[in-house]
């Protein structure tokens, strides 16, 4: 016992830990893909499968390589990105008021609640007709939709968070004289936080696929469009660097959200894996 307690004692003063390092780690999570690669690139240099419909990762790196140095990958990325940021912090913004009101209030719930359940049960394809009879196939329509995926989940996982505070901190909150509006700052957001950071992040996932579907389905620019102009011409490695861009993109802003939600979250004492 008293050995084992040195040895935490002496880790703990080294900082160094038993288990895999950093490095092994994120070495261990790339072995899956680079193998795909790997076996991927193999099979189209042999001709198992045809490179018309599966090009290998050497041709999309070519192909990426080309519409990166012509600059037309970067324009239709920003174009994509300000169009799903619009959209995420619209509908997530709005998700997150009614959340909040809806949370908070009886009254709201049952005023507001239903509709909006309602109208989450309505696709998005099946909204897109109206929208562009309504505001043409201009930005409004692009962003419109984004939005009405991104609403959802932070409205939602917001409502949740809120409903899921202990009543006791209400009555110490009651005790200590806080105003409504202290009450929200100071209490219900910070317990709701996990929640909402939750909604958060499946918004950020729902405003890429809404992103994609506006553009593949009326668009000039962006990286959707990009993908379907390829797709008339049978440019399939294009189609491909536009997936992987669109994974790319997904990926490194759940990143960011993740960072901000540990820095948030720093006060719990919960499991780390």
């Amino acid at each position: 016992m008293a050995q084992r307690t040195a040895a935490a004692g002496n880790a703990g003063r080294t900082g160094r830990s038993d288990g895999p390092g950093k490095v092994v780690i994120a070495g261990l999570g790339l072995l899956l893909p680079a193998g795909v690669l790997i076996l991927w690139q193999m099979l189209g240099h042999y001709g198992v499968i045809s490179e018309m419909l599966f090009p290998t990762p050497y041709t999309i790196a070519q192909s990426f390589i080309t519409l990166a140095s012509a600059g037309d990958l970067w324009s239709n990325l920003r174009i994509s990105a300000l169009r799903a940021l619009s959209g995420f912090l619209l509908g997530g913004g709005l998700g997150l008021f009614f959340g909040i009101l809806v949370g908070l209030f009886r009254r709201s719930e049952k005023l507001l609640d239903p509709s909006l359940q309602m109208i989450r049960m309505i696709p998005s394809l099946a909204v897109v007709p109206l929208f562009i009879l309504w505001f043409g196939i201009g930005e409004e329509s692009k962003v419109l939709l984004i939005a009405k995926g991104a609403f959802f989940p932070v409205y939602i996982n917001t409502f949740i968070g809120i409903r899921g505070t202990d009543n006791k901190l209400f009555e110490v909150a009651r005790v200590l004289g806080f105003s409504r509006g202290k009450q929200i700052v100071r209490l219900v957001l910070p317990a709701a936080v996990p929640n909402i950071m939750l909604g958060v992040r499946l918004s950020l996932g729902l405003s890429w696929l809404g992103l994609v579907v506006a553009e593949l389905i009326a668009s000039t620019s962006g990286i959707g469009y990009m993908m379907s102009d390829a797709r008339q011409f049978a440019d399939t490695p294009v189609v491909f660097v536009g997936i992987i861009i669109f994974a790319a993109v997904g990926l490194l802003s759940d990143t960011i959200v993740r960072l901000v939600e540990q820095r948030l979250l720093r006060w719990r004492d919960s499991y780390q894996g």
